[in-house]
């Protein structure tokens, strides 16, 4: 692809803030490789803004009022091929108008970091549309059935298990490449810790722990982990709550934090991960995609807490069997995880080890290395 710059099509969809992220990260490594990425919202853009805010609004509140309903659409979805009826072509929702994009915008790349719009180009692909190359981008340490299309040109995966899974289902070998999960740029350096935990008024004598519950705020458990912490008086250590955009679940965590203000600290959205996951010796957070990907790039050992059912308890199940976390299902369990923990040098020492196994900062670049290495794969596609 010479000449003008490759024109990159980048396709997320809003459920949840890690597509959006790894969408964004993507698009910044492209910029500075040259290329000129365009990222679409597919439900928003490609079907409607009303199906795309009606569908958001009853995906948030099955994850807040019956969450189990969901855990259990997302365990049968697994079983159901994506070829199947019984999706009543869900799957492939917006695929007119993305047939009608790629037409006029002549994209030379394709990248999805969701499954429906992957399944919309797949289908558009069978019912021969000419389309550009198309990588697909995992943004769990899952491989779930409705990630994986038969007109999908590339995979890549957070981790060798996930590539062996979709070997054994038949992909070729050579289509599934370990990338690891885009993260922001700032995740390639070290920041010193010392001068992390004082920017943030914290004490560098005591352990840190670092609370998280996503940017949204709500869905996890943050106010059962604060009223454990508080419980707790051995062994001594400082709290970070991170609640993201949750007001009122920032508002309950200070007042339950009143009068223990020097160990307990909370704060609302953040801009600056980096800094707090610099600052912490343990993460506490349930188990999405991109957090776990960010903990593994800091080098941060984990204690998933509060995951939800779904993708959540998955990814969680792998930083279990992977040695890269640990997991807590009660506030009480939570507390004896953490006192082990933190009494066991030897024991976060082992986990850290592990992260460097499956540590990849380098994967946004990597992704739109091999994307923008393709120009003879879309000169094929282009014929």
């Amino acid at each position: 692809m010479s000449g003008a710059p490759p024109r990159v099509l980048i396709l997320t969809a809003s459920y949840g803030s890690g597509h959006t992220r790894a969408a964004s990260i993507l698009a910044a490594e492209f910029r500075r490789a040259g290329a000129v990425p365009t990222v679409v919202d597919h439900f928003r853009d490609l079907v409607h803004p009303t199906f795309d805010r009606w569908s958001r609004a009853l995906y948030y509140e099955l994850l807040r009022r019956a969450p189990a309903v969901w855990g259990g659409a997302y365990w049968l979805g697994d079983r159901i091929h994506v070829g199947s009826p019984l999706l009543l072509g869900f799957n492939h929702l917006g695929a007119d108008n993305l047939r009608r994009m790629l037409r006029t915008k002549r994209f030379d790349q394709v990248v999805s970091v969701q499954p429906t719009p992957a399944g919309a180009l797949s289908y558009l692909r069978s019912r021969g549309e000419a389309t550009p190359p198309h990588t697909t981008v995992f943004t769990d340490f899952v491989a779930h059935t409705q990630w994986i299309h038969p007109h999908v040109d590339r995979y890549c995966v957070p981790a060798e298990e996930i590539s062996h899974e979709l070997t054994a289902r038949g992909l070729p070998r050579e289509s599934v490449v370990v990338t690891g999960i885009p993260v922001a740029p700032d995740f390639l350096e070290q920041p010193d810790r010392a001068a992390a935990r004082l920017s943030l008024g914290l004490s560098l004598r005591q352990p840190v722990l670092l609370f998280m519950d996503g940017a949204g705020g709500g869905f996890g458990r943050l106010e059962e982990a604060a009223r454990a912490v508080l419980a707790m008086e051995q062994p001594a250590f400082q709290a970070v709550f991170v609640v993201g955009h949750g007001r009122a679940l920032e508002a309950r965590l200070r007042r339950l934090a009143g009068g223990h203000e020097r160990r307990v600290k909370v704060f609302g959205f953040v801009d600056h991960v980096r800094t707090m996951m610099a600052a912490a010796d343990i993460l506490v957070t349930k188990a999405g995609g991109l957090t776990l990907a960010e903990a593994l790039a800091a080098e941060l050992p984990v204690i998933c807490f509060g995951s939800l059912p779904g993708q959540e308890t998955r990814n969680e199940r792998f930083a279990a069997m992977t040695g890269v976390g640990l997991v807590a299902s009660s506030g009480a369990q939570l507390q004896r995880v953490i006192v082990a923990a933190l009494r066991d040098p030897g024991l976060l020492k082992s986990i850290r080890d592990r992260i460097r196994l499956y540590r990849r900062v380098h994967a946004a670049e990597q992704i739109v290395g091999l994307v923008l290495g393709d120009g003879r794969l879309a000169r094929e596609r282009a014929s």
